[in-house]
């Protein structure tokens, strides 16, 4: 299977007069290929942004998975097998099993692109592959739309190679694009849109966690395919949404969701222990670096912590290979469609309202000097109250949008010292003899990272409460 990392521009081309301006290097042969694009029945591939094609060109047929990668440059892995007809080889589909639960994969679009273009070459460098993409949507085999798109593509270039070429074919009429991938213009898929502001809280959060629920499945073949840390991140981070808004509407819901609470526990472990080492690694790598004489030593420590985190990605890959995962998305698919209206006092505001008045019990309960386990229970409260805000937020209000950013400045400051805490017990755990002199000072710099925080925190826990009790002190 061969993987690259695809770096793109994509322009549109409105009529027939449009032509590439003169631009320096090397005609590109011309290229006509059919891409053969699949699917699940309920489309979730496309939905996550995720794009699966067999791709004949020559008599030679490979097929391609597109994955987004974080940020919003466009960049996509894009990873490439040959294979026929049949189906996708076994190296791409087993990156989509949580997808394959939805049915099996199906056809969904032909287009066959004609293709033309330069290789811009600048200072010697292959810096990109400017394309013109004469794409024909084809219905059994007859032509039934077209579209011309234009594709400038990283070769050996930067981002600044990216936005001058796309100056320049601006400038030749070319127009700016979403970057919409081709089968999404060839393919409609019903919009699933947030309910409106005044929806009952029932419908809100069910839209909240449908969207926990595609987080997990667009990051799922990342976190499998391991080639981006944020992908995990990501997972992790709709797991632990999931689980705060079931704990935050607890009281609304009794006991309903505590089953599938219970198993995002099981999988958030193991995410958690590879996510936690990632952030770790991260951490003390570039610090070693800067340890001068020590580095050697140094990095032997770091050499366990990598040894540690592939154990723990083994078993990661384990869990997500394993019946009861599945069984998870299918119970958060159920949970989703069949949430009941919540009875009482059901709206985002109050339960928003009362995890804001928690986390400010928990921080008037603190002492002068609290411990690191009492500042590792605020940061808890704080994140229950940032995502009850979120939800809150769905109201369209701007007081709790603000709320969000409070709280989340707040869980940042104190996952720095939980960082600082968790990296010195670490060193602590790993530290030899012949590496107990870098342990030590990149202990005593964890330290000095605690200390900052300590004085920093205060500050920060009371604009987040300041906030979010104005936010919710009068709304209904």
């Amino acid at each position: 299977m061969r993987a690259t990392l695809e770096r793109e521009l994509k322009l549109d081309v409105r009529g027939e007069s449009f032509s590439l301006p003169d631009l320096p290097g090397e005609q590109l042969p011309p290229r006509t290929f059919t891409s053969t694009y699949h699917d699940t029945p309920t489309r979730s591939l496309a939905r996550a942004g995720i794009t699966l094609r067999r791709r004949l060109e020559k008599g030679k047929s490979v097929w391609q998975l597109k994955l987004p990668r974080s940020g919003n440059d466009g960049a996509r892995d894009e990873l490439e097998a040959p294979g026929g007809p049949a189906g996708p080889p076994v190296s791409l589909k087993r990156l989509l099993s949580a997808h394959l639960r939805h049915g099996p994969l199906e056809p969904v679009a032909t287009l066959r692109t004609h293709r033309s273009g330069v290789a811009v070459v600048a200072d010697s460098r292959r810096t990109a592959d400017v394309t013109v993409d004469a794409v024909e949507i084809l219905d059994a085999g007859r032509s039934a739309g077209a579209f011309t798109e234009i594709e400038v593509e990283l070769v050996d270039g930067g981002e600044g190679d990216l936005e001058a070429l796309g100056r320049l074919l601006r400038k030749a009429g070319a127009r700016r694009s979403p970057g919409t991938p081709k089968l999404l213009r060839a393919l409609e898929l019903p919009a699933r849109d947030a309910p409106p502001e005044d929806a009952p809280l029932h419908a809100q959060l069910a839209h909240f966690l449908a969207v926990q629920l595609a987080a997990l499945e667009a990051r799922d073949p990342g976190v499998r395919l391991g080639t981006d840390a944020e992908d995990l991140h990501r997972f992790r981070v709709a797991t632990r949404r999931t689980r705060a808004l079931i704990r935050v509407t607890q009281p609304l819901l009794g006991d309903q969701l505590t089953p599938l609470a219970e198993e995002l526990r099981w999988l958030a472990g193991r995410v958690g222990a590879v996510r936690d080492l990632d952030v770790l690694l991260d951490r003390l790598g570039g610090e070693v670096e800067a340890l001068d004489v020590d580095v050697a030593a140094a990095r032997a420590l770091l050499g366990g912590l990598e040894e540690e985190r592939e154990a723990r990605r083994a078993e990661l890959l384990q869990a997500l290979e394993s019946p009861r995962y599945l069984a998870l998305l299918t119970s958060f698919d159920a949970v989703v469609a069949a949430l009941p209206p919540l009875g009482g006092d059901g709206s985002s505001v109050s339960i928003a309202r009362a995890a804001v008045r928690k986390a400010q019990k928990a921080a008037a309960a603190l002492p002068a000097e609290p411990s690191d386990e009492e500042l590792h229970r605020l940061r808890i409260r704080a994140k229950r109250a940032r995502y009850a805000a979120e939800l809150a937020a769905l109201r369209g209000d701007k007081a709790a949008a603000r709320t969000v950013e409070a709280f989340k400045r707040l869980q940042d400051v104190l996952g720095e010292h939980q960082d600082a805490v968790v990296a010195e017990t670490r060193l602590r755990t790993l530290a030899r003899a012949k590496s107990a002199l870098p342990a030590g000072r990149l202990i005593e710099r964890e330290r000095e990272r605690k200390r900052s925080v300590r004085e920093a925190y205060p500050s920060a826990v009371s604009a987040a409460l300041r906030t979010g009790t104005k936010a919710f002190a009068s709304l209904v």
